[in-house]
């Protein structure tokens, strides 16, 4: 039985973007959420899941009926992809009030979890990448409680051991950075042996962006809905294709399915 706690979390308002249901909070509000979550969700259950959806996210849950299930599944779904914002504004019964990156909405929660003694386990990326972002994570916020991190290709016993571990230490805020549908899918087949775990936040490639390999878009493009254009440019062969057949579908369902 959900508690008080529970239901409010589930009852957030909510839009439709492109068939997808986008909880309307901005950023500061849903790091309050997630500090919140994090200290008043029971534990023995499953932990809160919460996800992110850009216009990629949008157009493969669109063309896949298991991602879109995935997607579905999380307790919250939140903006991170400006373009969703500005369709919001024309589309939808209530524009959402800001674009809620993870990137971003890492160091908001950081900075509250200092203050809180909220405490996080950091999974995914490789060892390398996971070592490098954990590093950097300790460095900006001295005070804040990391209790355990490991790389994100663990499978069979080594993954199970892993589980168990991360369990004992029932860390408040987990974030699992290994990229759509990876985590989503991580989460449908794991969540349930992570019964002591608060909160469990989707991250894509966060670890990433914290060790310093990825860079960010400058502000101006970020505010034009262009930021997937400089990581095309930063990593044409990756990404050209997948832009290029996401982003045109993606408009298409803005425009659609948006209510």
């Amino acid at each position: 039985m959900p508690n008080g706690f529970d239901q409010a979390f589930r009852a957030l308002p909510t839009v439709t973007i492109g068939g997808l249901p986008i909880t309307v909070l901005d950023r500061d509000q849903t790091a309050d959420w997630m500090i919140r979550a994090a200290r008043e969700h029971p534990r023995g259950g499953r932990p809160l899941y919460l996800t992110s959806a850009n216009g990629e996210v949008i157009a493969r849950a669109a063309g896949d009926a298991e991602i879109a299930a995935l997607i579905l599944a999380a307790d919250q779904i939140v903006a991170d992809g400006q373009p969703m914002v500005t369709a919001s504004r024309y589309l939808c019964s209530q524009p959402l009030p800001e674009r809620v990156g993870t990137t971003d909405l890492f160091h908001d929660v950081a900075r509250r979890a200092v203050e809180t003694g909220v405490t996080f386990y950091m999974l995914g990326a490789t060892e390398e990448e996971n070592a490098r972002a954990v590093a950097a994570a300790r460095r900006l916020y001295p005070g804040l409680r990391i209790v355990g991190q490991c790389h994100g290709f663990l499978k069979g016993e080594a993954l199970d051991a892993k589980l168990a571990e991360i369990n004992g230490l029932a860390p408040d805020i987990l974030w699992l950075a290994m990229g759509v549908p990876h985590e989503q899918r991580f989460v449908h087949n794991h969540a349930g042996k992570l019964g002591q775990v608060g909160l469990i936040k989707t991250s894509g490639g966060l670890f990433n962006f914290l060790s310093g390999t990825n860079r960010r878009a400058p502000g101006w493009m970020q505010a034009a809905s262009l930021e997937w254009a400089y990581r095309v440019w930063l990593e044409p062969r990756r990404l050209f294709w997948r832009y290029a057949v996401t982003n045109p579908r993606a408009i298409y369902l803005m425009a659609t399915r948006s209510a």
